[in-house]
């Protein structure tokens, strides 16, 4: 089978093909006399899932996932794909968290937080799902402004710090632009949560999309692994 067949099948470059051979993503392949690459319908199977698993999943995760199956490792491969749809997951509960925080009238409608009204930095980030190091740099940058004990000077986080540590997170992994960050939060101060909201529903809408294409990724894993089965049996 020639590159140039599955390159038209998959709508991308043979040079794309190529990279991927060259990043060891899919297996060896054999030569004929006069140089030309002799792709089988194994490789024409990786190419695919390659493709297919690329939107859900991303390059680095395929990176990992296509040597392991190459080396015969299948369990340690579908581990992986599991690790990543558990993030996201995670991330969807997180995101799910910011838009329920946004639609509170008041921060103490929340039950979990009825009984703390001050958290250390340890809390918000477990509850944020984000480094210590992370929100020291938001509140660096001025997006957050923790009160500090008197004492100590250790930082203390209220209710609505925690909301605006999720906000920060939702919003700053949507649009990336720290500027626009602040335009969000200054908004916030103001007591106008609608384009925090419209931001956080979005990346909503991209997690399922993303989840979507996750399926679609591993039905086309699925049908890699059946060859590659095949192969071994013969």
């Amino acid at each position: 089978m020639k590159g140039i067949e599955i390159a038209k099948k998959l709508n991308i470059s043979t040079s794309a093909l190529r990279h991927y051979e060259a990043w060891g993503l899919v297996p060896h392949v054999e030569r004929a006399a006069n140089g030309y690459r002799l792709y089988t319908r194994e490789h024409e199977a990786y190419f695919q899932c390659i493709r297919a698993m690329y939107t859900g999943f991303g390059m680095e995760l395929i990176r990992e996932v296509m040597p392991r199956i190459i080396r015969g490792e299948k369990l340690d491969a579908l581990w992986l794909i599991n690790k990543a749809q558990v993030r996201l997951n995670a991330e969807k509960e997180i995101v799910q968290k910011t838009v329920d925080m946004l639609d509170l009238k008041e921060l103490n409608d929340l039950p979990k937080y009825r009984k703390n009204h001050s958290f250390t930095i340890g809390e918000v980030a477990e509850e944020a799902n984000v480094s210590a190091s992370t929100i020291r740099h938001w509140e660096k940058e001025g997006l957050i402004k923790p009160q500090r004990q008197h004492e100590s000077g250790f930082r203390i986080y209220g209710p609505s710090d925690i909301r605006k540590v999720l906000i920060i997170r939702t919003v700053q992994r949507v649009v990336y632009s720290l500027d626009t960050v602040r335009e969000v939060v200054a908004e916030l101060d103001n007591h106008n949560v609608a384009q925090a909201k419209e931001i956080a529903l979005k990346s909503l809408q991209y997690i399922d999309y993303a989840l979507v294409e996750q399926v679609r990724g591993i039905a086309s894993l699925q049908h890699l692994l059946d060859i590659v089965s095949n192969k071994e049996e013969q």
